[in-house]
């Protein structure tokens, strides 16, 4: 107890000195923890996106054509209809749900309220295909699907916007394009998608309601689909399922030999599972730097412990002339690099949680702090302070007592 009054004693004789040499420590600490926060807070919002997503999820869309030397929009040869859907269901197993889908924008109006948002046509599969539940109320059946009825599930952002309480847009009549529509349902919240749009600022209508009323062209083509939402048993079955969708359409749509799909399958769960890989592989890189920032502070606390060391050689000589032991004097200049180390290590997480409340609530940015990382920084500071301060440490151990004294 006496050598950690001793060396505490010793770093408040120069405090402003102590505190300079933890400022490397504080910053690397810091830049460790903010950097590992931004890290966890992108992987859990890519987590988050995944299961608002659903899992084993394959999205089929029609490519554009080129025609005559003019590319033409996706989907106006070989468009994807509600046959293309049963026949998948029908003739691979492994498929679970084929959500069929449509979208439009439009203005819902409600009263004296009106909101501009995404409308989607949909056939009953799409919200077990989407993961979606819904809130209050009820789903529209097949039979709504198949004779156009005039219902809609309402996202909670456009409840929101039309009714204050998401609650009161339930049996509620609103108009698209003149067309009523009676609210069957408030779906649940999802929160943004991986390109940052807010998904819950939707309308979903039968998909035939929506073909003949609000985004289909005076009710021609009544079955046309813009895009197919498959969900799939198993992860191990994905490739094989995406195989067979793409050989099932192209010989529907009778795509000849060596020609080009028109049709693009694309993995979803797959793309945000590389997209969590890169954030993580950028989270590391990033965390290096600050590491290295680190040991540059573990490399200025050994400079200053050397500079203390050459200061107090007399008082060091003094010392051993009346009974310490060199590994006193040991144990007590390492007691002050490990003290300086810790303090810089407070210091930086009591910085590091301020910047990642400034970073999270001023700009918005999504970050998780694990308590983990904090354990283990401060205890790495730890072993930072034990290995510079060592060779300080030492230098002053193994100094002769009376050369010590005679030192001016």
């Amino acid at each position: 107890m006496t050598l950690v009054s001793t060396a505490l004693l010793s770093l408040r004789r120069n405090l402003m000195r102590s505190i300079l040499t933890t400022l490397g420590i504080v910053i690397g600490i810091s830049a460790v923890i903010v950097m590992f926060a931004l890290g966890e807070g992108a992987q859990r919002e890519v987590e988050a996106q995944i299961e608002s997503l659903g899992t084993n999820l394959l999205m089929v869309r029609a490519n554009s054509v080129s025609s005559g030397g003019a590319r033409q929009a996706a989907g106006n040869v070989n468009r994807l209809n509600l046959a293309d859907v049963e026949a998948i269901k029908r003739e691979i197993p492994e498929v679970v749900a084929v959500g069929a889908s449509v979208n439009g924008q439009a203005q819902v109006v409600s009263g004296n309220q009106n909101w501009n948002t995404g409308i989607q046509g949909a056939n009953t599969d799409y919200l077990v295909a989407s993961n979606w539940e819904v809130a209050t109320g009820r789903a529209f059946s097949d039979s709504e699907v198949r004779s156009g009825g005039k219902v809609a599930l309402m996202g909670q952002t456009v409840a929101t916007e039309l009714f204050g309480d998401p609650e009161l847009a339930l049996g509620e009549v609103v108009r698209v394009n003149r067309v009523p529509l009676t609210v069957v349902g408030l779906l649940k919240s999802k929160g943004q998608d991986m390109r940052g749009m807010d998904q819950d600022d939707t309308l979903i209508l039968p998909l035939t309601t929506a073909n003949r009323r609000v985004v289909g062209a005076s009710g021609t083509n009544v079955n046309r689909i813009s895009r197919l939402t498959v969900a799939v048993d198993e992860a191990d079955n994905m490739t094989y399922v995406s195989e067979e969708m793409e050989r099932l359409l192209s010989q529907r749509h009778r795509v000849a030999a060596g020609q080009a799909s028109p049709f693009r399958i694309m993995n979803l769960s797959a793309m945000l599972s590389t997209r969590a890989e890169a954030n993580k592989v950028f989270s590391l890189l990033l965390a290096g730097v600050a590491g290295v920032s680190l040991l540059v502070g573990g490399i200025g606390v050994m400079n200053i412990m050397l500079v203390s060391v050459t200061e107090r050689t007399r008082e060091i000589g003094l010392r051993m002339a009346v009974g310490a032991q060199p590994r006193h004097i040991l144990t007590q200049f390492l007691i002050e690099s490990v003290t300086l180390c810790l303090i810089g290590a407070l210091m930086g997480v009591t910085l590091s949680l301020l910047a990642v409340g400034v970073l999270q609530y001023g700009v918005g940015w999504q970050m998780a702090i694990s308590p983990l990382i904090i354990l283990v920084s401060v205890l790495g500071t730890g072993l930072i302070g034990v290995g510079f301060g060592f060779y300080p440490a030492y230098k002053a151990a193994s100094l002769d007592p009376i050369e010590a004294l005679r030192f001016e």
